[in-house]
């Protein structure tokens, strides 16, 4: 009697998540020892070695060869990385390991550890406890005091607008933005984000708060496993809930207006077109930071992951110029290139492979070496809904199906999930 399918997929994960960890232990996936949390005016001499020796170098790291194209010409930012979004491989990077000033991109690990935590149609009541402590000159989408939104909204309020309002009122249904702050850097330790350190949910400018180019593609890899994550980031335009009035009948009216995503290769602006196959993720723009931006792109089945931060270039939209540059590059050299390094699995993958091994046969882990990915898989959600970094490694190991080959010592596991219809549909123009 053949096992059911998810069985062999527990058993695919186990025999996958063993194989990971080995390189999780091995020497090149080792972090910079005690790495300073103050942005530096130049790349460090020596970063952290997580995901391959050559993304801890500082300056450009890619492997032209025959019939590679070169990279292109222009890219004046401080720091980059074009990768592989199934595979995990990097095509190339620029100091990919620098820690700087994230801005809003920091967005992408407040929602990646807090969108478990509740239903869309939960709905809160906004007192003015929620609303303290917004730094100034912060993007807000109008949320107002006295009022209810539902989940759904505050998180569309966070995903379009970059609304530090909505991330405020979200930190406080979760105990406080203490306790926010705590669980992002939990979860971006599970995942190995280990240049990351949040001091502000919404990242908003404060001491001591860095990320890098890496890390943040790893967490916006680890965000688009969720298909809540996935929608909202690619959601170009939504209605959102305005304030309660009275109609000149006395009644009480609650009227809505229109948002759109901050995202240009999104939506487009007068200078920037809307990138073909384009599907979020998340911009930002600080003081500190200067313009930062991760996006996720798909074309001819092939899914990148390009992060850029800070462009010198003082132009309008320049991140995003950079970034469709980065885009059109990866995909042309897809395939071509050999990479430079990878994106490392989540701590959890390991463990949880270790334990669901235990329980399968022989037969049943090994029994085939081929995944089921396809278009109609759906992501395996993570085994705990109440937020933190628990169950992360699964949902991230596997998502419709798992190729995993052994080889002279080496292994690859290809972790694919598929962009839904709806993101492709709103991606294309």
């Amino acid at each position: 009697m053949p096992a059911p399918k998810n069985t062999v997929r527990r058993s695919l994960l186990a025999a996958s998540a063993a194989l990971v960890s080995a390189a999780l232990t091995a020497p090149a996936a080792v972090a910079a020892p005690s790495p300073t949390t103050s942005p530096s005016a130049a790349p460090p001499a020596k970063m952290s070695t997580i995901g391959g020796p050559r993304l801890g170098q500082p300056g450009t790291q890619v492997n032209l060869a025959t019939g590679v194209p070169v990279l292109p010409k222009g890219i004046s930012a401080r720091s980059w990385i074009v990768a592989d979004a199934e595979s995990g491989e990097v095509l190339a990077a620029h100091n990919a390991h620098w820690r700087l000033a994230p801005a809003s991109t920091l967005k992408m690990l407040f929602a990646d550890t807090l969108l478990p935590k509740w239903p869309k149609t939960e709905k809160h009541k906004v007192v003015p406890s929620d609303l303290a402590g917004i730094g100034s000159g912060s993007s807000m989408v109008g949320i107002k005091e006295d009022e209810t939104y539902t989940v759904h909204d505050l998180w569309l309020g966070v995903f379009l607008r970059s609304g530090n309002d909505a991330v405020h009122v979200l930190s406080a249904m979760n105990g406080g933005v203490e306790n926010t702050v705590r669980e992002m850097n939990e979860h971006a330790e599970e995942l190995q984000a280990l240049d990351t350190h949040a001091v502000s949910p919404d990242g908003y400018d404060a001491e001591g708060q860095v990320s890098s180019a890496y890390d943040l593609t790893l967490i916006a890899r680890s965000g688009m496993q969720k298909k809540d994550f996935r929608e909202y980031a690619s959601t170009v335009r939504a209605k959102f809930p305005g304030e309660t009035k009275k109609s000149k009948k006395g009644r009480k009216v609650r009227e809505t207006f229109e948002i759109q995503n901050t995202n240009r290769l999104l939506t487009g602006d007068t200078d920037v077109p809307v990138y073909q196959g384009i599907a979020g993720v998340k911009n930002g723009n600080t003081t500190n930071a200067g313009a930062t931006f991760t996006g996720v792109a798909e074309r001819d089945g092939k899914v990148l992951l390009v992060t850029v931060m800070n462009p010198e270039k003082d132009e309008s939209n320049e991140v995003y110029k950079e970034t469709a540059k980065l885009f059109d590059w990866g995909f042309k050299a897809a395939g071509k290139v050999e990479p430079v390094g990878e994106l490392v699995p989540p701590k959890g993958a390991a463990q949880a492979g270790g334990q669901a091994g235990a329980g399968a046969s022989p037969g049943e882990a090994g029994g085939s070496s081929q995944g089921a990915a396809g278009g109609g898989a759906k992501p395996v959600a993570s085994a705990s809904s109440q937020g933190g970094s628990s169950g992360i490694g699964v949902a991230f190991a596997i998502t419709g199906g798992v190729l995993a080959l052994l080889a002279a010592g080496a292994f690859l596991v290809n972790r694919r999930w598929p962009l839904p219809d709806l993101v492709r549909r709103r991606s294309r123009p």
